[in-house]
This record gives structure tokens, C-alpha cells and sequence, in this order.
């Protein structure tokens, strides 16, 4: 490869070592000697075993299942952050497939958010028998947008799920949705009594809109972790006539009983790249698939390292993915 104006170390942790391996296998380099472990009082403690003085150091972190609820509560912990990254010497971060694309304005320094849609498109042509008989689902309208751009580029047809709306984890820690306390003792309580009782919020039931019958169904998103939502999906999908059902995400947390889940659903295959290790995984569940996408992300190291525009790696992507 093409150096730049100083050699690349890569190092990576306990994370996910097999990507690592095969990121530095394709830019020619070696994964650098780094230990990473618990000291007696449980404070992690790295080791670097050799001089990174003078070099571009590239880490290779992936996500966990503690991270990916993180995340979720939103921009307060997403700040903290990247304060914290910024502050520990960072000038770069390559990332794929942010949940939340705003993250990136809280870094006061680069972010290339790559995209893996490129590959799962590439999946779906190759792998799915007769693609195109398939229409692409929406697991609710919030990734209407995201099945709408693989729909397009597919040339195919698009379903939306409606009615199953999730309360985020927001929602359920900040008690928005709880009942007001009523005091138990006030000066005046007249009328009290009268006050009317706000009925619960019945939600409407679940439909699908758009036709499946006798077609293939694809639901896409960027994580896949609580399968429970996506089994109930593909049940409602198997009833509407859907004669197979895949899953396609960018990141396959799949935590606590998601293979055995997955293994005894509907769905026929769930499709994920490697950005995060998950082969204890597919050793419990035959139905998961990898894609690998370590060439992009050592194509986005080598760029960087030679001051390469990163707009290639963009080609083919929609700002809905």
C-alpha cells in the first residue's frame, strides 16, 4: 500500500480482534502488540508493547450491547462522549451506521459515518433467490425512510408496519408517560372527584400496509438486538401471505435470547455485517448470515492515512441510509 507521511499501527482490544486481523491483512500492516485487561480494583488497564512515537495510531473498537443502550439516552451521554474522546487525544473517528446520525455534531473533529447498505444490497442481489419478487418492509414508520431508499435502488415494492409502535427507553425512564400523583391531602378538595380520569391509551392494532402476499418479505433497519418486535413482524408477515422473510441490519448485537428466538420465528434469515463479533451467535442459530465489510473500513483507513478524499466511499448511498 501507499504510505503516507508516517507509518500506520493498528490496535485493537478485546473487542473484536477477528476484524482487526482482517483489516490489517488488507492494508499489509500488522494488528499492533496491546493487552488490555482488569487490574485487582476493576479498573481496565491497556498496555501498548511497542513505540507508536510519530505514527498514526487507528484503533479498532466495536460497539457492545452495554453501548448500543447508551446511545439511546440520548444527547446528553452522546456529548459526554465525545467530550470524553476529544479530551483522550482522538482526531478522527470512522464510524458505520450511527443509530442516531446527529452524534455527529457533538465532535469537534472529523466523523466519517460509512454506511454498510452498499453490501446489503449487494446481499439481497446475489443471495436471495428471485429478489425480485420481494417487496422491502418497513418494521414501523420510523424506517419507512431506510426501506424507501432500498426500494428504490432495488427497483421493488415497499410495505410499512403500523401500530406497533415501541415506547423508546426514553420514554420509559423520564415518566412522561406515568399518571400525575394526586396529593393526599389538600385545603380544598372539592371537586376533586369530578375531575375526569384520563383513559388508557389503547393502541390500534397492528396491519401492514402494502401487499406480501405470495412475495418475498425484507425488512432492513441498523441494528438488530431485542428480537422480539421483528418476530411479531414477521408472524404478521407469514399471515398476509409472505412466503419468506429475511432481515437485514448493519449491526448484530442479537443479545440474551435473540438466536433461539430467531431459530424458532418465522423469519427465514437474518442478515448482518461484522462490525460487531457475534459467532457464539450463529452457533445457536443457523438462520444468521455475515457480511463482511472490513474492506470498506480498511479502505477508509487507507484513504485518511493518504489524504485521500472519502467521497468514493459514499457512491451509491442515499442520505436515508
Amino acid at each position: 500500500m501507499d504510505r503516507g507521511s508516517s507509518e500506520i499501527v493498528l490496535i485493537a482490544g478485546n473487542s473484536h480482534p477477528d476484524l482487526a486481523h482482517k483489516i490489517a491483512s488488507l492494508l499489509g500492516v500488522r494488528v499492533g502488540n496491546c493487552s488490555v485487561y482488569h487490574s485487582s480494583n476493576r479498573e481496565t488497564v491497556v498496555d501498548i508493547g511497542e513505540s507508536v512515537r510519530g505514527r498514526d495510531v487507528y484503533i479498532i473498537q466495536t460497539g457492545s450491547n452495554k453501548q448500543s443502550k447508551m446511545r439511546k439516552r440520548g444527547c446528553i451521554v452522546s456529548k459526554l462522549l465525545a467530550t470524553m474522546m476529544s479530551k483522550a487525544g482522538l482526531t478522527h473517528i470512522i464510524t458505520m451506521d450511527l443509530h442516531q446520525k446527529e452524534i455527529q455534531g457533538f465532535f469537534n473533529f472529523p466523523v466519517d459515518n460509512l454506511r454498510a447498505s452498499p453490501f446489503l444490497l449487494q446481499y439481497i442481489q446475489e443471495s436471495i433467490p428471485d429478489y425480485r419478487n420481494a417487496v422491502i418492509v418497513a418494521r414501523n414508520p420510523g424506517s419507512a425512510k431506510k426501506a424507501t431508499s432500498y426500494a428504490e435502488r432495488l427497483r421493488l415494492g415497499i410495505a410499512v408496519i403500523h401500530g406497533e409502535q415501541k415506547e423508546s427507553e426514553s420514554d420509559e425512564v423520564d415518566g412522561r408517560n406515568s399518571p400525575p400523583v394526586v396529593p393526599s391531602s389538600r385545603t380544598m378538595d372539592v371537586g376533586l372527584d369530578l375531575m375526569p380520569v384520563p383513559a388508557a391509551k389503547e393502541k390500534p392494532p397492528i396491519n401492514v400496509v402494502g401487499d406480501v402476499g405470495g412475495r418475498i418479505a425484507i425488512m432492513v433497519d441498523d441494528l438488530i438486538d431485542d428480537v422480539e418486535s421483528f418476530v411479531a413482524a414477521a408472524e404478521l408477515l407469514k399471515e398476509r401471505g409472505a412466503y419468506k422473510i429475511y432481515v437485514l441490519a448493519t449491526h448484530g448485537i442479537l443479545s440474551s435470547e435473540a438466536p433461539r428466538l430467531i431459530e424458532d420465528s418465522a423469519i427465514d434469515e437474518v442478515v448482518v455485517t461484522n462490525s460487531i463479533p457475534h459467532e457464539v451467535q450463529k452457533m445457536q442459530c443457523h438462520k444468521i448470515k455475515t457480511v463482511d465489510i472490513s474492506i470498506l473500513l480498511a479502505e477508509a483507513i487507507r484513504r485518511i492515512h493518504n489524504k485521500e478524499s472519502m467521497s468514493y466511499l459514499f457512491r451509491n448511498v442515499t442520505l436515508e441510509d
